[in-house]
Protein backbone atom coordinates (compact mmCIF):
# COMPACT_ATOMS: atom_id res chain seq x y z
CA UNK A 1 0.00 0.00 0.00
CA UNK A 2 1.25 3.64 -0.59
CA UNK A 3 0.74 7.01 1.18
CA UNK A 4 -1.50 9.05 -0.34
CA UNK A 5 -0.16 12.93 -0.36
CA UNK A 6 -2.70 14.22 2.04
CA UNK A 7 -2.30 11.34 4.23
CA UNK A 8 0.58 12.30 5.29
CA UNK A 9 0.37 15.87 6.23
CA UNK A 10 -0.31 15.00 10.03
CA UNK A 11 3.39 13.27 9.82
CA UNK A 12 5.07 16.50 8.41
CA UNK A 13 3.51 18.56 10.70
CA UNK A 14 4.42 16.47 13.74
CA UNK A 15 7.57 16.62 12.67
CA UNK A 16 7.75 20.39 12.63
CA UNK A 17 6.14 20.89 15.48
CA UNK A 18 8.26 18.97 17.35
CA UNK A 19 11.32 20.91 16.11
CA UNK A 20 9.60 23.72 16.55
CA UNK A 21 9.04 23.52 20.52
CA UNK A 22 12.55 22.18 20.58
CA UNK A 23 13.41 25.41 19.17
CA UNK A 24 11.54 27.45 21.37
CA UNK A 25 12.73 25.84 24.26
CA UNK A 26 16.37 26.17 23.24
CA UNK A 27 15.75 29.99 22.23
CA UNK A 28 14.50 30.57 25.56
CA UNK A 29 16.71 29.38 27.67
CA UNK A 30 19.70 30.86 25.84
CA UNK A 31 18.14 34.33 26.40
CA UNK A 32 17.37 33.87 29.78
CA UNK A 33 20.46 32.27 31.12
CA UNK A 34 23.00 34.04 28.05
CA UNK A 35 24.83 32.44 25.31
CA UNK A 36 27.29 30.59 26.76
CA UNK A 37 31.10 30.72 25.15
CA UNK A 38 30.05 33.54 22.16
CA UNK A 39 33.22 33.26 20.85
CA UNK A 40 33.33 29.36 20.30
CA UNK A 41 29.43 29.46 19.61
CA UNK A 42 30.13 32.43 16.75
CA UNK A 43 33.09 29.77 15.46
CA UNK A 44 30.91 26.97 14.90
CA UNK A 45 27.69 28.76 13.96
CA UNK A 46 30.25 30.42 11.09
CA UNK A 47 31.15 26.96 10.38
CA UNK A 48 27.35 25.36 10.13
CA UNK A 49 26.10 28.63 8.44
CA UNK A 50 29.16 28.62 5.03
CA UNK A 51 28.01 24.91 5.07
CA UNK A 52 24.35 25.75 4.34
CA UNK A 53 25.33 28.38 2.26
CA UNK A 54 27.18 25.89 -0.32
CA UNK A 55 24.84 23.24 -0.29
CA UNK A 56 23.26 21.92 -3.19
CA UNK A 57 19.38 22.31 -3.73
CA UNK A 58 17.60 18.88 -4.58
CA UNK A 59 17.67 17.55 -8.15
CA UNK A 60 16.87 14.64 -9.55
CA UNK A 61 20.45 13.35 -8.64
CA UNK A 62 19.31 13.35 -5.15
CA UNK A 63 15.89 11.38 -4.71
CA UNK A 64 12.87 11.88 -2.86
CA UNK A 65 14.55 11.84 0.63
CA UNK A 66 16.93 14.43 -0.53
CA UNK A 67 20.07 13.20 0.41
CA UNK A 68 22.87 15.29 2.79
CA UNK A 69 23.17 18.25 0.55
CA UNK A 70 25.31 20.02 3.16
CA UNK A 71 27.86 17.51 4.73
CA UNK A 72 30.01 20.74 6.15
CA UNK A 73 27.02 22.09 7.74
CA UNK A 74 25.81 18.16 9.21
CA UNK A 75 29.26 17.68 10.48
CA UNK A 76 29.62 21.01 12.13
CA UNK A 77 26.50 21.03 14.27
CA UNK A 78 27.10 17.38 15.30
CA UNK A 79 30.81 18.27 16.05
CA UNK A 80 29.27 20.94 18.32
CA UNK A 81 26.94 18.81 19.83
CA UNK A 82 29.44 16.36 21.02
CA UNK A 83 31.72 19.33 22.11
CA UNK A 84 33.06 19.09 25.61
CA UNK A 85 35.73 21.26 26.01
CA UNK A 86 37.23 24.26 23.39
CA UNK A 87 41.41 24.54 23.74
CA UNK A 88 41.46 22.02 26.99
CA UNK A 89 38.74 24.41 28.52
CA UNK A 90 34.96 22.72 29.54
CA UNK A 91 32.20 24.21 27.53
CA UNK A 92 28.94 25.06 28.66
CA UNK A 93 26.73 25.79 25.60
CA UNK A 94 24.94 22.49 26.86
CA UNK A 95 21.51 21.33 24.93
CA UNK A 96 19.65 24.56 24.45
CA UNK A 97 23.05 26.10 23.49
CA UNK A 98 23.34 23.79 20.94
CA UNK A 99 20.10 24.07 19.58
CA UNK A 100 20.20 27.41 19.25
CA UNK A 101 23.39 27.65 17.73
CA UNK A 102 22.29 25.19 15.06
CA UNK A 103 19.11 26.73 14.20
CA UNK A 104 20.31 30.77 13.99
CA UNK A 105 23.30 28.89 11.63
CA UNK A 106 20.57 26.83 9.49
CA UNK A 107 18.44 29.53 8.88
CA UNK A 108 20.97 32.05 7.58
CA UNK A 109 21.82 29.16 4.89
CA UNK A 110 18.47 28.48 4.02
CA UNK A 111 17.18 32.14 3.78
CA UNK A 112 16.96 32.00 -0.01
CA UNK A 113 14.98 28.46 0.29
CA UNK A 114 13.20 29.73 2.65
CA UNK A 115 12.20 32.81 0.72
CA UNK A 116 11.01 30.84 -2.09
CA UNK A 117 8.19 28.74 0.14
CA UNK A 118 10.31 25.51 -0.50
CA UNK A 119 8.35 22.68 1.57
CA UNK A 120 12.43 20.64 0.90
CA UNK A 121 13.85 23.75 3.02
CA UNK A 122 11.48 23.24 6.04
CA UNK A 123 11.68 19.72 6.31
CA UNK A 124 15.70 19.83 6.04
CA UNK A 125 16.02 22.64 9.20
CA UNK A 126 13.90 20.47 11.12
CA UNK A 127 15.88 17.61 10.33
CA UNK A 128 18.88 19.68 11.10
CA UNK A 129 17.48 20.86 14.57
CA UNK A 130 15.66 17.30 15.66
CA UNK A 131 19.25 15.97 15.01
CA UNK A 132 21.38 18.22 16.97
CA UNK A 133 19.29 18.37 19.79
CA UNK A 134 19.21 14.53 19.92
CA UNK A 135 23.01 14.09 19.86
CA UNK A 136 23.30 16.88 22.32
CA UNK A 137 20.64 15.70 24.62
CA UNK A 138 22.68 12.19 24.10
CA UNK A 139 25.59 13.74 25.21
CA UNK A 140 26.46 16.82 26.99
CA UNK A 141 24.48 16.14 30.07
CA UNK A 142 26.70 13.19 30.99
CA UNK A 143 29.91 14.83 29.89
CA UNK A 144 29.31 18.01 32.07
CA UNK A 145 27.73 15.46 35.22
CA UNK A 146 30.99 13.32 35.08
CA UNK A 147 28.90 10.43 34.18
CA UNK A 148 30.77 9.34 31.53
CA UNK A 149 34.30 9.41 33.38
CA UNK A 150 32.10 7.16 36.34
CA UNK A 151 31.44 4.94 32.96
CA UNK A 152 34.89 4.77 32.01
CA UNK A 153 34.28 5.90 28.47
CA UNK A 154 36.67 8.66 28.48
CA UNK A 155 40.12 8.37 27.51
CA UNK A 156 41.13 6.09 24.74
CA UNK A 157 36.79 5.17 24.95
CA UNK A 158 36.04 8.58 24.20
CA UNK A 159 36.43 8.52 20.39
CA UNK A 160 34.30 5.53 20.12
CA UNK A 161 31.52 6.30 22.29
CA UNK A 162 31.47 9.71 19.67
CA UNK A 163 31.18 7.63 16.73
CA UNK A 164 29.02 5.40 18.19
CA UNK A 165 26.91 8.49 19.10
CA UNK A 166 27.17 9.77 15.60
CA UNK A 167 26.35 6.78 13.82
CA UNK A 168 22.75 6.35 16.07
CA UNK A 169 22.55 10.26 15.42
CA UNK A 170 22.91 9.74 11.70
CA UNK A 171 20.29 6.57 11.77
CA UNK A 172 17.60 8.48 13.53
CA UNK A 173 17.80 11.27 10.83
CA UNK A 174 17.82 8.39 7.87
CA UNK A 175 14.84 6.97 9.24
CA UNK A 176 13.12 10.65 9.31
CA UNK A 177 14.21 11.71 6.14
CA UNK A 178 12.84 8.50 4.97
CA UNK A 179 9.33 8.71 6.75
CA UNK A 180 9.32 13.11 5.46
CA UNK A 181 10.10 11.92 2.11
CA UNK A 182 6.78 8.92 2.68
CA UNK A 183 4.43 11.36 3.48
CA UNK A 184 5.16 14.19 0.85
CA UNK A 185 5.32 11.80 -1.96
CA UNK A 186 3.36 8.42 -0.69
CA UNK A 187 6.22 6.20 -2.63
CA UNK A 188 7.13 2.96 -0.38
CA UNK A 189 8.94 3.99 2.84
CA UNK A 190 10.81 0.69 3.18
CA UNK A 191 12.55 1.53 -0.64
CA UNK A 192 13.15 5.35 0.76
CA UNK A 193 14.95 3.90 4.08
CA UNK A 194 16.79 1.61 2.68
CA UNK A 195 18.40 3.99 0.25
CA UNK A 196 18.93 6.83 2.98
CA UNK A 197 21.22 3.92 4.72
CA UNK A 198 22.84 3.13 1.85
CA UNK A 199 23.94 6.62 1.18
CA UNK A 200 25.01 7.06 5.07
CA UNK A 201 28.19 4.31 3.79
CA UNK A 202 29.10 7.27 1.53
CA UNK A 203 28.64 10.40 2.72
CA UNK A 204 27.22 9.81 6.24
CA UNK A 205 30.29 8.15 6.72
CA UNK A 206 32.37 11.75 5.95
CA UNK A 207 30.51 13.50 8.20
CA UNK A 208 30.79 11.07 11.19
CA UNK A 209 34.25 11.15 10.96
CA UNK A 210 34.62 15.07 10.03
CA UNK A 211 32.17 15.83 12.99
CA UNK A 212 34.30 13.16 15.53
CA UNK A 213 37.76 14.63 14.12
CA UNK A 214 36.51 18.36 14.57
CA UNK A 215 34.48 17.62 18.29
CA UNK A 216 38.30 15.73 19.41
CA UNK A 217 40.79 18.79 17.89
CA UNK A 218 38.79 21.84 19.33
CA UNK A 219 39.16 19.87 22.88
CA UNK A 220 42.91 20.32 22.49
CA UNK A 221 43.72 23.27 19.78
CA UNK A 222 41.04 24.73 20.24
CA UNK A 223 39.38 26.99 17.59
CA UNK A 224 42.56 26.92 15.30
CA UNK A 225 41.28 23.64 14.23
CA UNK A 226 38.29 24.37 13.12
CA UNK A 227 39.11 25.13 9.23
CA UNK A 228 41.76 22.65 9.19
CA UNK A 229 39.04 20.14 10.04
CA UNK A 230 36.82 21.55 7.86
CA UNK A 231 38.81 21.34 4.42
CA UNK A 232 38.90 17.79 3.62
CA UNK A 233 35.06 17.97 3.93
CA UNK A 234 34.66 21.40 2.07
CA UNK A 235 36.79 19.39 -0.84
CA UNK A 236 34.64 16.89 -0.73
CA UNK A 237 31.09 19.22 -0.87
CA UNK A 238 32.50 20.77 -3.82
CA UNK A 239 33.19 17.16 -5.60
CA UNK A 240 30.05 15.92 -4.74
CA UNK A 241 28.56 19.24 -6.63
CA UNK A 242 30.77 18.67 -9.50
CA UNK A 243 29.67 15.07 -9.71
CA UNK A 244 25.64 16.27 -9.51
CA UNK A 245 26.81 18.83 -12.18
CA UNK A 246 27.89 16.13 -14.71
CA UNK A 247 25.27 13.69 -14.02
CA UNK A 248 22.66 16.57 -15.00
CA UNK A 249 24.63 17.04 -18.14
CA UNK A 250 24.56 13.45 -18.78
CA UNK A 251 20.53 13.14 -18.05
CA UNK A 252 20.34 16.13 -20.53
CA UNK A 253 22.13 14.54 -23.40
CA UNK A 254 20.75 11.04 -23.11
CA UNK A 255 17.31 13.01 -23.33
CA UNK A 256 18.72 15.17 -26.56
CA UNK A 257 19.60 11.68 -27.96
CA UNK A 258 16.08 10.09 -27.05
CA UNK A 259 14.44 13.34 -29.40
CA UNK A 260 16.14 11.97 -31.99
CA UNK A 261 12.74 9.97 -33.04
CA UNK A 262 10.79 12.47 -32.18
CA UNK A 263 12.58 14.78 -34.87
CA UNK A 264 12.49 12.71 -37.48
CA UNK A 265 8.64 12.04 -36.79
CA UNK A 266 9.07 8.35 -36.01
CA UNK A 267 7.49 8.60 -32.60
CA UNK A 268 4.50 11.51 -31.12
CA UNK A 269 6.42 14.63 -29.55
CA UNK A 270 6.59 14.42 -25.98
CA UNK A 271 6.52 9.88 -25.88
CA UNK A 272 10.36 9.32 -24.71
CA UNK A 273 10.27 12.16 -21.59
CA UNK A 274 6.39 10.68 -20.59
CA UNK A 275 7.27 7.32 -20.74
CA UNK A 276 10.68 7.91 -18.58
CA UNK A 277 8.69 9.59 -16.24
CA UNK A 278 5.79 7.23 -15.63
CA UNK A 279 8.62 4.13 -15.75
CA UNK A 280 10.55 5.74 -12.83
CA UNK A 281 7.13 6.23 -10.55
CA UNK A 282 6.25 2.85 -11.37
CA UNK A 283 9.48 1.20 -11.21
CA UNK A 284 9.70 3.38 -7.30
CA UNK A 285 6.20 2.32 -6.42
CA UNK A 286 7.65 -1.47 -7.01
CA UNK A 287 10.83 -0.66 -4.35
CA UNK A 288 13.87 -0.32 -6.95
CA UNK A 289 16.87 1.40 -5.71
CA UNK A 290 18.07 4.78 -7.03
CA UNK A 291 20.55 3.62 -9.11
CA UNK A 292 18.29 1.39 -10.38
CA UNK A 293 15.58 4.17 -10.97
CA UNK A 294 18.31 5.95 -12.94
CA UNK A 295 18.96 2.71 -15.55
CA UNK A 296 15.26 2.75 -16.07
CA UNK A 297 14.43 6.04 -16.53
CA UNK A 298 17.37 6.02 -19.38
CA UNK A 299 16.29 2.98 -20.84
CA UNK A 300 12.67 4.31 -21.14
CA UNK A 301 14.44 7.80 -22.35
CA UNK A 302 15.99 5.47 -25.50
CA UNK A 303 13.44 2.76 -25.57
CA UNK A 304 12.36 3.46 -29.42
CA UNK A 305 15.71 4.23 -30.86
CA UNK A 306 15.87 1.72 -32.76
CA UNK A 307 12.99 2.96 -35.01
CA UNK A 308 15.72 4.98 -36.84
CA UNK A 309 16.60 2.15 -38.82
CA UNK A 310 13.67 1.85 -40.17
CA UNK A 311 12.78 3.47 -43.65
CA UNK A 312 9.37 4.70 -43.20
CA UNK A 313 8.09 5.13 -39.37
CA UNK A 314 5.29 3.03 -38.35
CA UNK A 315 2.25 4.90 -37.19
CA UNK A 316 2.31 6.69 -33.96
CA UNK A 317 5.50 5.15 -33.36
CA UNK A 318 3.84 1.72 -31.77
CA UNK A 319 5.74 -1.27 -32.57
CA UNK A 320 3.40 -3.52 -31.62
CA UNK A 321 1.51 -4.18 -34.44
CA UNK A 322 4.55 -5.59 -36.64
CA UNK A 323 5.91 -8.62 -36.49
CA UNK A 324 7.97 -10.77 -33.85
CA UNK A 325 11.24 -10.45 -35.83
CA UNK A 326 10.78 -6.92 -36.73
CA UNK A 327 10.36 -6.42 -33.21
CA UNK A 328 13.11 -8.01 -32.82
CA UNK A 329 15.56 -6.56 -34.94
CA UNK A 330 14.78 -3.00 -33.69
CA UNK A 331 15.26 -3.78 -30.22
CA UNK A 332 18.56 -4.70 -31.13
CA UNK A 333 19.41 -1.96 -32.89
CA UNK A 334 18.63 0.45 -30.32
CA UNK A 335 20.06 -1.89 -28.04
CA UNK A 336 23.41 -1.26 -30.10
CA UNK A 337 23.01 2.39 -30.46
CA UNK A 338 22.74 2.84 -26.81
CA UNK A 339 25.72 1.21 -26.22
CA UNK A 340 27.91 3.12 -28.51
CA UNK A 341 26.66 6.67 -26.05
CA UNK A 342 28.45 5.22 -22.90
CA UNK A 343 25.39 4.51 -21.09
CA UNK A 344 25.44 1.74 -17.95
CA UNK A 345 25.44 -1.96 -20.57
CA UNK A 346 21.98 -2.67 -17.97
CA UNK A 347 20.37 -0.08 -20.45
CA UNK A 348 21.13 -1.53 -23.53
CA UNK A 349 19.92 -4.75 -22.25
CA UNK A 350 16.73 -3.12 -20.96
CA UNK A 351 16.23 -1.57 -24.75
CA UNK A 352 17.40 -4.84 -26.69
CA UNK A 353 14.84 -7.68 -24.70
CA UNK A 354 11.55 -4.73 -25.32
CA UNK A 355 10.68 -7.61 -27.64
CA UNK A 356 10.93 -10.44 -24.86
CA UNK A 357 7.91 -12.32 -23.52
CA UNK A 358 7.64 -10.72 -20.73
CA UNK A 359 8.19 -13.27 -18.09
CA UNK A 360 11.97 -13.64 -19.74
CA UNK A 361 12.56 -9.81 -19.29
CA UNK A 362 13.62 -8.15 -16.00
CA UNK A 363 11.69 -6.25 -14.21
CA UNK A 364 12.99 -2.71 -15.47
CA UNK A 365 12.53 -4.07 -19.50
CA UNK A 366 8.69 -5.28 -18.08
CA UNK A 367 8.18 -1.70 -16.22
CA UNK A 368 9.36 0.13 -19.80
CA UNK A 369 7.10 -2.16 -21.97
CA UNK A 370 3.39 -2.15 -20.24
CA UNK A 371 4.25 1.94 -19.50
CA UNK A 372 5.22 2.44 -23.46
CA UNK A 373 2.13 0.41 -24.35
CA UNK A 374 0.08 2.31 -21.38
CA UNK A 375 1.29 5.73 -23.30
CA UNK A 376 0.30 4.77 -26.53
CA UNK A 377 -2.73 3.27 -25.76
CA UNK A 378 -3.60 6.57 -23.87
CA UNK A 379 -2.86 8.77 -26.82
CA UNK A 380 -4.71 6.61 -29.38
CA UNK A 381 -8.31 6.66 -26.84
CA UNK A 382 -9.96 9.52 -27.44
CA UNK A 383 -12.09 11.22 -24.36
CA UNK A 384 -11.82 11.75 -20.90
CA UNK A 385 -11.87 7.89 -20.11
CA UNK A 386 -9.06 7.09 -22.43
CA UNK A 387 -6.53 6.52 -19.81
CA UNK A 388 -8.94 3.99 -17.60
CA UNK A 389 -9.88 2.58 -21.21
CA UNK A 390 -5.98 2.57 -21.79
CA UNK A 391 -5.53 0.59 -17.86
CA UNK A 392 -8.11 -1.72 -18.60
CA UNK A 393 -6.69 -2.98 -21.77
CA UNK A 394 -3.21 -3.74 -20.14
CA UNK A 395 -5.04 -5.92 -17.83
CA UNK A 396 -6.92 -7.66 -20.07
CA UNK A 397 -3.51 -8.41 -21.72
CA UNK A 398 -1.78 -9.67 -18.31
CA UNK A 399 -1.82 -13.38 -19.60
CA UNK A 400 0.65 -12.67 -22.49
CA UNK A 401 1.99 -9.33 -23.26
CA UNK A 402 2.33 -7.82 -19.44
CA UNK A 403 3.29 -8.50 -15.88
CA UNK A 404 0.00 -8.15 -13.72
CA UNK A 405 2.38 -6.93 -11.01
CA UNK A 406 3.80 -3.54 -13.01
CA UNK A 407 -0.03 -2.81 -14.54
CA UNK A 408 -1.36 -2.82 -10.97
CA UNK A 409 1.63 -0.64 -9.61
CA UNK A 410 0.89 1.58 -12.79
CA UNK A 411 -2.61 1.80 -11.63
CA UNK A 412 -1.43 2.89 -8.04
CA UNK A 413 0.41 5.78 -9.55
CA UNK A 414 -2.09 7.11 -12.27
CA UNK A 415 -4.56 6.72 -9.03
CA UNK A 416 -2.59 8.44 -6.75
CA UNK A 417 -1.36 11.22 -9.58
CA UNK A 418 2.13 10.83 -8.78
CA UNK A 419 3.33 11.87 -12.03
CA UNK A 420 3.91 15.55 -12.52
CA UNK A 421 2.41 16.66 -15.88
CA UNK A 422 0.24 13.78 -16.15
CA UNK A 423 -3.57 13.49 -15.04
CA UNK A 424 -4.38 11.47 -12.35
CA UNK A 425 -7.36 8.58 -13.34
CA UNK A 426 -8.70 6.09 -11.06
CA UNK A 427 -7.39 2.49 -10.64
Amino acid sequence: MTLPRSAGAPLVTAVHTAAAVLAVWGLGRTLWEGLAQPGTALAFGVLIAAGELLRRGPDRTTGPGERESAPLGAAGALAYALLGEAGGRPTAHGVAGTVSVVLAAVLVGLVPHLALGRAHARDHLARRVLTAGFAATCFQPLYHTGTLVQWGADGRLHPLLLVGLLVLTMLCDAVLAAALARARTGWPYGPLLRDELRALLGIGTAICATGVVISLTTAVAGLWALPVCALPLLLTQFAFRRFAAVRATYRQTIASLARATEIAGYTPPGHARRVAALSRAVGRELGLSEPDLDVLEYAALMHDIGQLSLLDPVPAGATAPLPPDEQRRIALLGGAVVRQTGAPAQVAVIVERQADPFRDQPVTARIVRTVNAYDDLARGTAGPGGPLRALERLRLSTAQDHEPRVVEALARVLAAGRVPGRAACGG
